[in-house]
């Protein structure tokens, strides 16, 4: 009975593989072509805008409108002081992910040299494009060694506060630097 259904599962597992795998060398049709400009009638214009379904501009959601775009905002909805201050403040811990659209850092454990049974792991949330005090949010992650196996503890919230505060402090002094040079 046992050697019956292993068999049977062996069969449909083949069966499902080979038909996705024999699916992976069919033709669909021939190469591709990319219309020349031998291949276009002469009414058509290549820099007009396409038809939208949502009128002629387009749907939006936020961002800049057109005459914005010529006087070079970004469509970033973060501040750029707090992103680098967030990243110089962090500098000494490795980086797992950054994402400067979506202002989120998060980092890898660390272990400070001091205190090798202990490690921290930081999430960093930039969160306005002003610089204001509620613009950062950092989550601290705090675990010990015990029996040769780490522990998750609570970390304390003063010891995030404190990184946001620095934070901020150096993304004034990043302000307060460029407004200088000009």
């Amino acid at each position: 009975m046992i050697k019956t259904l292993r068999f049977a599962t062996l069969a449909f597992t083949s069966i499902g593989l080979l038909s996705l795998l024999s699916a992976c060398g069919k033709d669909l049709g021939g190469e591709a072509k990319y219309p020349t400009g031998a291949d276009r009638t002469a009414t058509e214009n290549i820099y007009e805008k396409p038809p939208s379904i949502f009128g002629g501009d387009g749907l939006r959601f936020g961002g800049a409108k057109d005459d914005d775009d010529a006087k070079g905002s970004s469509g970033m909805a973060l501040n750029s002081y707090l992103w680098r201050a967030s990243l110089d403040t962090i500098s000494f811990m490795p980086l797992a992910s950054a994402d400067p659209f979506g202002g989120v850092l998060i980092t890898e454990w660390y272990a400070p040299p001091e205190k090798p049974d202990t490690r921290f792991k930081l999430n960093v949330f930039i969160l306005t494009r002003e610089l204001r005090s509620d613009g950062v949010q950092v989550k601290l992650f705090e675990q010990q060694k015990a029996g040769g196996e780490w522990q998750n503890i609570a970390a304390s919230d003063g010891t995030a506060r404190k990184l946001e505060d620095t934070i901020l402090t150096r993304a004034r002094q990043m302000r307060v630097a460029d407004r200088s040079k000009r």
